[in-house]
Order: structure tokens, then sequence, then C-alpha cells
């Protein structure tokens, strides 16, 4: 709630902003077209463009960003959409008039009754259907912002899902990869004949090993002291296995026990560790765990393997994309050819997320389908809203005598509500989503005769 709460006033402070400097400029340029260049001119020019740009540009702003945060763009469209036509036009209409008296009752001093008079209707009507129109381009362009935005998390989340299952896939082929099996089916053996007691041990540590990689192989992330107790585990693993040709040092308590971490990194990590280097009692591999700021520093000496080949650097990959994937810090690595070093961003908390299985599904593609009608009936609305006091302007203008303004108001008005009706998939005969409920019809009736056959 409070960072909804500081994204709201931030809009605002944007807006006000705009349309500050919106009304100085505006001012300049009627200061110079009318030639107010006296205290006084200049003062009511400025106060006539303020009255608008702030009564109009900052009020809609604000309707529009409460708005939604009522209503979200794309999950409640129809609400959103309904909520903005109604708000907007009952704010602009009042807020157009009540401009318009301080203007020219005040200011300009005209007569009271002469407000709703022949003249002044139409600078009434005129103003009207202008700010409605700019206000519909502002609600437009907050709908694309959110769409484009909705879109974008819902592609990065298929990502997280893809590089998810990749690095769980690297981690179980790491923990299954038959050398490592190999390895650790021969201390095993080794250690039952010549220590039982320790054989038993390296058994139930092997077993936690495989234990706690099936538990955190479906989550996204996972505290740091379950990480570190799991290191712990392995290194007591690999300590069985090497004995004192493996150093580590990893520590007991953390600063924060809300933080987390990618699962199973670490594990990634101190396997390469052992993989790519010498592991020996005349070069022991030290491998030291501890925090530093916000990340968790993994750090090994290098004695590299000269018969190893090249890396792949696949599970180290994985680690990295996830990382990045989920927050703007990324994954720091760090080689000096005497020590790695990985640094891992330490977080607080991951936004919950709703997987789909097939992102190329139908209601993916109706909802794009959807956003391409919506973004013409926007556009089809944006320019009504400016070529119709146009016509009513080119009208009153040169043929007052016949108001022939009238046939495009209802004519294209009619066609901007029945597009609107399509848009939302409304038949005014024969009611709303009647597609959905027609081809439900049309597929329950053929499933009917084909079981009758």
């Amino acid at each position: 709630m409070k960072t909804l709460n500081n994204n709201f006033y931030n809009k605002i402070k944007k807006d006000f902003i705009l349309c500050t400097k919106l009304a100085l400029v505006i001012g300049i340029i009627f200061i110079i077209i009318n030639q107010q260049f006296s205290l006084k001119g200049v003062g009511l020019t400025f106060l006539i463009s303020g009255m608008y740009s702030f009564t109009l540009g900052l009020g809609n702003g604000i309707i529009n960003e409460f708005l939604n945060t009522k209503w979200d763009w794309v999950k409640e469209t129809n609400q959103r959409v309904w909520a903005g036509i109604i708000a907007t036009v009952l704010y602009t209409v009042i807020a157009v008039l009540i401009i318009h008296y301080v203007q020219y009752i005040y200011i300009f001093g005209y007569k009271v009754e002469s407000f709703f008079g022949e003249t002044l209707i139409w600078v009434h009507l005129f103003a009207i259907i202008f700010s409605l129109g700019v206000a519909a381009f502002l609600h437009a362009k907050g709908f694309m912002d959110n769409w484009k935005s909705a879109m974008t998390q819902e592609s990065t989340q298929q990502q997280i899902v893809a590089k998810t299952e990749t690095a769980k896939f690297e981690s179980l082929k790491n923990q299954l990869d038959p050398h490592f099996l190999f390895n650790s089916l021969n201390v095993l053996t080794s250690l039952i004949g010549e220590n039982p007691a320790q054989a038993e041990k390296f058994t139930t540590k092997l077993s936690k090993v495989y234990r706690y990689v099936l538990e955190q192989r479906n989550k996204d992330l996972v505290p740091i002291t379950e990480e570190l107790n799991f290191a712990k585990t392995y290194m007591q693993l690999l300590g069985m296995r090497f004995e004192d040709a493996v150093k580590f040092n990893i520590p007991d308590t953390v600063s924060n026990n809300e933080l987390k971490i990618v699962p199973l990194s670490l594990q990634l990590l101190l396997e390469n560790a052992v993989k790519h280097n010498v592991v020996s009692s005349s070069k022991p591999l030290e491998i030291s765990i501890y925090e530093d700021g916000n990340y968790l520093i993994i750090e090994n000496n290098i004695n590299p393997k000269e018969a190893i080949g090249k890396s792949t650097k696949v599970g180290l990959q994985n680690i990295a994309d996830r990382y990045g994937l989920i927050t703007q810090k990324g994954v720091k690595i760090e080689n000096d050819n005497k020590t790695f070093k990985v640094s891992l961003p330490l977080l607080y908390k991951m936004n919950d997320i709703m997987y789909t299985d097939d992102l190329e599904n139908s209601k993916y593609v109706k909802a794009v389908e959807r956003v391409e009608k919506l973004k013409e009936f926007y556009q089809n609305l944006v320019s009504y809203c400016l070529v119709i006091p146009f016509l009513i302007f080119i009208n009153l203008r040169f043929s007052p005598g016949f108001h022939w303004f009238w046939f495009p108001i209802f004519g294209w008005g009619i066609g901007l509500v029945f597009h609107f009706l399509e848009v939302n998939n409304y038949n005014i005969f024969l009611g709303k989503n009647w597609e959905e409920r027609k081809i439900k019809e049309m597929m329950e009736n053929e499933n009917q005769q084909k079981r009758g056959r």
C-alpha cells in the first residue's frame, strides 16, 4: 500500500510540473499573440492559462491515476473504461463551466444571463469537446502504458519459468552426474571396509544432499540460512571424500534471516570449484562463504586442472540468468588467476507469480486481439473529439444559417458507440459475450451429434 501511494504521488508530482510548464508556455504564446505586455494583461493571461492547465490537465490527471489504483486496465478493462468515461465527462463539463464562469463573468465582465446565451454556449461546447478529446488521449496513453507493462511482465515471467526449469535441470544433472556418483560410491565402499561408522555418516550426509535437492527444486527463492545449512552438509560430504584436501569456512549466523537467494546456487558453485581445481593434500582447495554488503560471496583459490578441457560455464550462466530476471542486481564474477569469486545478490522477497503452462494459448491470443481493438477504438474516439469541434467551428463561421454539423456528430457518434460495444464483445440484440456463448452452444451441439452417431 505504501509503494502504491508513493507511485500515485510521484505521478501527480510529474503531472503538476508538466501543467506548470504548459501554463507558462501557453501564457507566453497568448501574450505575444494578443500583444498583452502590460502587467495586468500578463497577469490575466497567465491566470487564465493556469486555470485551464491545472483545473483540466492536473484534475484529469489525478482522476486518471486514482482510477488506475481502483481498477486494473488489463484485468478489469470494462470497469476501468466506464469509470473513466463517467468520471472524465462529469468532471470536464463541471470544470469547464466553472472556468468559463470565472473567465467571462468575473474577468471579462459578461452578464450572468448571457452565460448560456447563443454565443457562449458554443464556446462551452467547443471547450468541453476539446477537453474530452485530450482526456481521452491521456486515458488511452495510460491504458497502453499499463498494457505494455503487463505484457512485458508476462514475457519476463515466462522467461523466469524457462530459466528456472533449465537451472533446476542443470542442478539435478550435476547432482546425478555419473562422475560424482562414481566418486561418492568409491569413497563409501572404502569407508565400509575401513571405517563403518564413518561410512554410515557419509551415507547420512549423502541422503541429506539429495533430499534437499528434491525439496528445493520447485522453489524460486529460499532463505539464506537454509542454503548455508545445506552448503555445510555438502562440504562435510566433500570433506569425507577429500579429507584434508578441502578446507572451507561457512558462517554460522547471517545478518538478516529474511534474506533469500536462488536455491541450489551454492551447490552448483561448490561443485564447480571441485570440478575445475586440483584437490590434493599438497594443493588443498580452500572455499570461503561470507556476506559483504548486499551480496553473499563464494570464494576459492585457483589450482586449475590441466586435463579438464574448456568449461561450458552452463551452471554459472544459469545462476546469472535467473538472478538477472528477478532483480536488477546482477551476479558478479571475479577471476584474478589466483582467486575465483562469485557474488550472489541477497534478496528480501520476490513478487508472487502465477505461471501459465502455455503462453501461446487462446486467452493470450484473445487478449492481444482485444488490445488491438481497444487501440483502434481510442484512436477513433480521439479523432472524433478533435475533428467534431473543428467542423462545428467551420459550420458556424462560414454557414451559420444551416447547422449541418449535427449530421457528423450523430452519424460518427453512433458508429463510435457500436465500435465500443464491439470492443467489449456486446451485441445490442444478443447481449454481452454473445460470440463466446454462440461458439460454446455450437460446440455442444456438435458433441451431441457425435454421441448420437
